[in-house]
């Protein structure tokens, strides 16, 4: 049995890794690089605990409001805003992140403000985390994996290449922004009945930035780097606890260092697999064995 130390722990790391592996469907396989993925957690955050506390609405199917309430929203922005290049995109998502934040901090009827909504109910244990998060790694890989996610890597590789063999890049893009941002807020939801207290203040830029650190540091084009650099971030500073007031730089000078050594993330654009893992094994031992 977890204490509620070890359990908060969990349910952090599976929170934030499923937001990871939206945020990386979107870098790393199209190099969108977007700086409003939080507001699409708080979006799914807010409509799941609204569905809780006054629609009182199971809570499978209020997490499930939120991540489609964030995939609606997505869709409107992403039809605005995903021709836009490079720095142009970013600048407009992190003007949306903000947007959100100073929405919700102003609509005090609905959210409670700047003081937050409260009375959301417990449900996201460390099980529930868990599941969700497994449950998003699959999906994400088959959606990766399928011919829908073989375009978004011809994308990644040569967009106008991809573009003269009859991909629809703009449609590719958009729906990539979607699909982060559906995870995003199935992160918000399951975050926000966990804290069951939120407020406007933990979706802001910081988070936003967190998030695309995090994508970055596992390996752009990587599921499993994505889970590998969610451990990484989030771990390190509890590793690190112990030094109080230190701890925090120790996990910067960590994360740097990481950065320089492997300049394409912890995998870059490889995936951790056990066939990969076997077929070494049998490589290596199966030529000492010929040796012999």
């Amino acid at each position: 049995m977890l204490n509620a130390f070890q359990e908060g722990v969990v349910v952090v790391v599976c929170v934030n890794m499923i937001a990871v592996l939206g945020m990386s469907v979107l870098t790393g396989f199209t190099r969108l690089f977007s700086f409003g993925n939080a507001g699409f957690m708080s979006i799914g955050a807010y409509t799941a605990a609204i569905c809780s506390v006054q629609l009182h609405l199971p809570f499978p199917l209020a997490i499930l409001c939120g991540a489609l309430m964030a995939g609606v929203v997505a869709w409107l922005v992403g039809s605005l805003t995903i021709r836009l290049r490079g720095d142009y995109f970013l600048i407009s998502c992190l003007g949306f992140g903000e947007c959100v934040r100073v929405l919700f901090n102003y609509t005090k009827n609905i959210t409670g403000g700047a003081n937050g909504y409260s009375g959301i109910p417990y449900h996201t244990t460390a099980a529930v985390a868990l599941f969700c998060a497994v449950l998003a790694f699959v999906v994400a890989w088959n959606f990766i994996h399928s011919r829908f996610g073989q375009s978004l890597s011809a994308i990644r590789e040569n967009e106008v290449a991809a573009a003269a063999n009859g991909i629809d890049v703009v449609r590719a893009k958009k729906m990539s922004f979607v699909f982060s941002a559906i995870y995003a807020g199935w992160a918000g939801g399951l975050y926000a009945h966990y804290l069951r207290h939120i407020t406007p203040a933990l979706f802001n830029l910081g988070k936003s930035s967190e998030l695309i650190i995090t994508t970055v540091l596992g390996g752009l084009g990587s599921l499993t780097g994505s889970v590998l650099g969610t451990l990484v971030v989030q771990l390190l500073p509890e590793i690190f606890r112990g030094l109080a007031e230190y701890r925090m730089l120790f996990y910067g000078i960590a994360v740097v260092v990481v950065i320089l050594v492997r300049p394409s993330g912890l995998f870059g654009y490889r995936e951790f697999s056990l066939t990969g893992i076997i077929r070494f094994f049998k490589k290596k031992f199966g030529r000492e064995t010929s040796v012999q």
